[in-house]
């Protein structure tokens, strides 16, 4: 399959990404396979650190980190590097949005049956001070029920908090659509792109949402250790950081601090730099590919892989929604999904299973206990999906 490439491109993508010599990868939902680029970058400033002492190389490399705001905030359709912060992980950075988000009791946050526990957890504590957690239901295909989702709204409602890819599966959810909703009512909305930065192309500015959280080590290459938060620059001032410390803050006189007007106030200064560079240098990876020939490509084979898999006799594809990218979710039956994995590892093909506890919600609601998941990536092969179908068929057999 070379759509959205060619197969010289693949070629060389894959000759690039010195993983693929040693598995056939389906699990960039989880962590992708970095291409040399970004590996070097990473490696480079680590040596380069061991060389002359960490302050100093990152005094040295300062151009290179300011440069690495300017690109995620390219990267998303923001307006300058004055919206983005950069965090040890994606779940740190939607969290400071959260929490930096005004709420009293009685006021309500609206989210979707979909969410990652990391998230919902998240909601459950904000709401121990008489804050209100609500599920929009899903509508027939499985995505949020926009309609359902404008009917609640009311004059408590002051947060719409949602994933935009859940992590048990290929759904995409209307996020434009329910950014209109939440621009409509003036409402705050933040948006977990953890499992579509990298994969889709994001226009914050086409999404409607005022913050958006995201990582650098699934559909980006990038080095884990990573993530970052966009946040309208209109909004900025209005959220006070949760956490203060004093890269957030100038401490002005003995009883007084000024907290930063700008994204970096939610940040903290400790940060590993060589996995920052790296993140800099996906971006400029994916960016040079095209995010849009990279959903084009990812779109297909992940549709390749769900007909696949979906013709072997026991074995059924679970994703749902309308519009549907890289990640395949199914079951084998009266097989469990952890042998599964390891017989698959086994034959050096990387999938994961996905637990009930990680998207509760949704999992009770279609009486899963457990999937498996494949996440496939533009740099696989009809040839890896191949070998993976046939392996699962056998243990389907």
């Amino acid at each position: 399959m070379t759509v959205g490439f060619t197969e010289d491109e693949i070629r060389r993508l894959r000759a690039e990404t010195p993983g693929c010599a040693e598995v056939a990868h389906f699990n960039n939902a989880g962590s992708s396979l970095p291409p040399a680029p970004v590996l070097e970058t990473h490696l480079a400033y680590l040596r380069r650190e061991a060389l002359i002492g960490g302050y100093e190389a990152q005094e040295e490399a300062q151009h290179r980190l300011d440069a690495v705001y300017a690109a995620t905030a390219r990267l998303v359709g923001g307006s300058g590097p004055d919206e983005v912060a950069l965090f040890e992980n994606a779940t740190r950075a939607f969290d400071m949005a959260l929490y930096a988000v005004p709420l009293a009791a009685g006021d309500v946050i609206l989210t979707s049956t979909a969410e990652y526990h990391s998230m919902f957890v998240t909601y459950l504590h904000r709401a121990r001070g008489g804050v209100r957690v609500e599920v929009v239901p899903p509508d027939a295909t499985g995505q949020l029920d926009v309609g359902a989702l404008r009917k609640r709204l009311d004059a408590r409602v002051r947060l719409i908090a949602m994933t935009h890819m859940p992590t048990n599966g290929g759904l995409v959810q209307p996020a434009e659509a329910v950014g209109e909703v939440a621009r409509e009512a003036g409402i705050f909305f933040l948006l977990d792109a953890t499992q579509t930065v990298g994969q889709i192309p994001l226009d914050v500015r086409r999404l409607g949402c005022h913050a958006l959280a995201g990582t650098s080590r699934k559909y980006l290459r990038g080095p884990r250790g990573v993530g970052f938060l966009w946040v309208a620059r209109d909004w900025i001032e209005r959220l006070e950081p949760p956490l203060m410390e004093g890269h957030a803050a100038e401490w002005v006189e003995p009883e007084r601090y000024v907290i930063r007007p700008d994204a970096k106030r939610f940040e903290v200064w400790e940060s590993n730099v060589a996995a920052r560079l790296g993140f800099g240098a996906a971006i400029e990876y994916a960016q040079a590919l095209g995010l849009e020939r990279i959903w084009t490509r990812v779109q297909a084979l992940a549709e390749t892989l769900r007909t696949r898999l979906a013709a072997v006799p026991g074995v059924s594809v679970r994703d749902l929604g309308v519009v549907r990218g890289g990640i395949v979710s199914f079951t084998v039956r009266g097989v469990d999904a952890a042998r599964v994995k390891a017989a698959l590892r086994a034959a050096s093909i990387n999938v994961t299973v996905s637990p009930a506890r990680g998207t509760l919600l949704d999992m009770r609601a279609r009486g899963l206990s457990e999937v498996l998941r494949a996440s496939v990536h533009y740099y696989n092969t009809d040839e890896e999906i191949d070998r993976l179908v046939a392996e699962v068929a056998r243990l389907a057999g």
